[in-house]
């Protein structure tokens, strides 16, 4: 049997700010619902590496960078609408 893919994300947040909080959130309930023990999470507090944020083209935050698999995708946002967020990090497919 073979071992499922492992889902790499790296949220960008802005400390404790309400959308950071929000955004941490729903991604942990959106990993844990969809892709129990398949999923990893980094968080970068751009307030505490702010280097990191200019390396990384980061502009605003939350910004959710889907690293693995390909392709890389990234959101800017809360993350609080679930179908659409699915649909943006390639979890669900439109039906024909």
């Amino acid at each position: 049997m073979s071992r499922p893919e492992l889902f790499r994300f790296r949220l960008y947040v802005a400390g404790d700010t309400q959308n950071s909080i929000q955004a941490v959130a729903n991604l942990t309930v959106l990993c844990r619902a969809n892709l129990p023990n398949q999923h990893q999470i980094e968080i970068v507090d751009v307030l505490r590496e702010p280097m990191r944020a200019l390396k990384d083209h980061i502009h605003m935050t939350p910004t959710l960078v889907k690293l693995a698999p390909s392709p890389v995708r990234t959101i800017v946002g809360t993350l609080s609408q679930t179908q659409p967020l699915l649909q943006a990090l390639g979890l669900v497919t439109f039906a024909p």
